[in-house]
């Protein structure tokens, strides 16, 4: 049947693809939700530093900087993206293995880091898989990759069983992800097969930097690795930050986190709609205005009901300007360079921008803890001045929105 402008309508994704490409991505976020977000509240219970902590919480972003640039280009000329896959899964299930047993600081660290090296590659390769295989990428990703964040959230969830009532966060999280990396090592072999694009090897930054020529596109670029470096604070302590400030229960922070991920699934529907009402613009303001108004909900410590809205504000922060930053990208960047286009967003966001503000927030967070003794207990506990640590990101993420107002625009 022929549609308008000559082009034909595509073929509904069969049943089958559609639910191996919805289970990959299901499990593919279910693992990396499973022990990311209360990771620092079980190294705290080992008595790692908060320095240790915000290092270890690094290892991901810089995994995400080194793997796009070195074992992307050899995957895609060298290896099928469904035997890389398992391949990597079932590493990675030994690794997560292995590091739910560490008790040492620099162990764990290189332990993660690898860890991060096998499953960085993963998050583009789900991606890739359902693109080669789908017959419209913009008609099915979407309901395809909302499966991605349902996993993030049953894997949250399933947290409360894990963890035993009042008591602090053990390694279950690290073993729940190892099993599910296993089962997802074995899945992926079932998969269509997709083989290598034999690519030209090229570093993805230096093609692209013909679009920050453009004034708006380097300030839009700069922002964006900015603000990434306030997002890495809400990822690496905000579970601390429940459990031993707002006292949230240890068996309750993961299903509490992930009330993020719910408001995520309702703007991730309704945000083309607000592109087309507000335009790109207002749409990438109001995401960095919610990184604003969520640390400064931080900020206050309290009570619970704005604690909860600042991580409900996740579905907007995160599908208003990331989401939309890609979709910026796309539109933006001309077709000869587009995928150099987001690759570079992608590094100097996920990689590079996270792996700074990780790192800095370690530091910072140890900065502002002392030890005290317990009036109760007597014991010595650790206390942290979350106001001033929250006030941090506060204050970077409203000068990059006025920055951004002021400056960015849309040819």
């Amino acid at each position: 049947m022929l549609l308008l402008f000559g082009q034909t309508e595509l073929p509904p994704l069969g049943l089958e693809p559609r639910l191996l490409f919805s289970t990959l991505h299901f499990l593919e976020f279910a693992i990396w939700g499973a022990w990311f977000v209360v990771l620092g509240n079980y190294l705290n219970s080992l008595n790692f530093s908060r320095k240790d902590i915000g290092r270890i919480y690094a290892t991901m972003p810089l995994g995400s900087v080194i793997a796009p640039m070195f074992m992307g280009t050899i995957a895609d000329r060298y290896f099928a993206s469904e035997i890389l896959m398992g391949a990597s899964h079932l590493v990675g299930a030994a690794l997560l293995f292995w590091m739910a047993y560490i008790k040492t600081p620099r162990t764990f660290y290189w332990a993660a880091l690898l860890y991060a090296l096998v499953y960085a590659p993963t998050l583009s390769l789900v991606n890739s898989l359902v693109f080669a295989n789908v017959p419209s990428a913009s008609r099915d990703f979407p309901t395809i990759r909302v499966l991605g964040t349902i996993g993030w959230i049953a894997a949250g969830m399933s947290l409360s069983l894990l963890i035993g009532r009042g008591q602090p966060v053990n390694n279950r999280p690290l073993l729940l992800a190892a099993i599910l990396s296993l089962i997802l090592g074995v899945f992926s072999f079932f998969l269509p097969h997709t083989p290598p694009t034999a690519t030209e090897s090229e570093i993805p930054f230096l093609k692209a930097f013909a679009l920050l020529q453009d004034r708006s596109f380097a300030i839009f670029f700069g922002v964006s690795f900015l603000i990434t470096l306030a997002l890495a604070f809400y990822y690496s302590w905000t579970a601390l930050f429940l459990e031993k400030h707002v006292r949230v229960k240890p068996e309750h922070v993961g299903p509490v986190m992930t009330i993020g991920q719910w408001v995520e699934i309702i703007f991730m529907f309704t945000l083309p709609w607000f592109l087309d009402v507000l335009g790109m613009k207002w749409v990438l303001a109001i995401g960095m205005a919610a990184w604003a108004l969520r640390y400064g909900l931080f900020t206050m410590g309290g009570p619970l009901p704005l604690i909860l809205l600042g991580i409900a504000l996740h579905g907007i922060c995160f599908d208003f300007f990331f989401a939309a930053g890609f979709i910026h990208v796309d539109q933006t960047a001309s077709r000869d360079i587009a995928a150099s286009g987001q690759a570079l967003f992608a590094v100097l966001t996920y990689g590079l921008g996270m792996w700074l503000g990780t790192e800095g927030s370690g530091w910072l967070n140890q900065g502002l803890t002392r030890e005290s003794t317990d009036p109760v207990t007597g014991e010595m506990v650790k206390v942290t001045d979350w106001r001033a640590f929250w006030l941090v990101p506060c204050v970077g993420a409203t000068i990059c929105l006025v920055v951004f107002v002021l400056f960015f625009q849309i040819n």
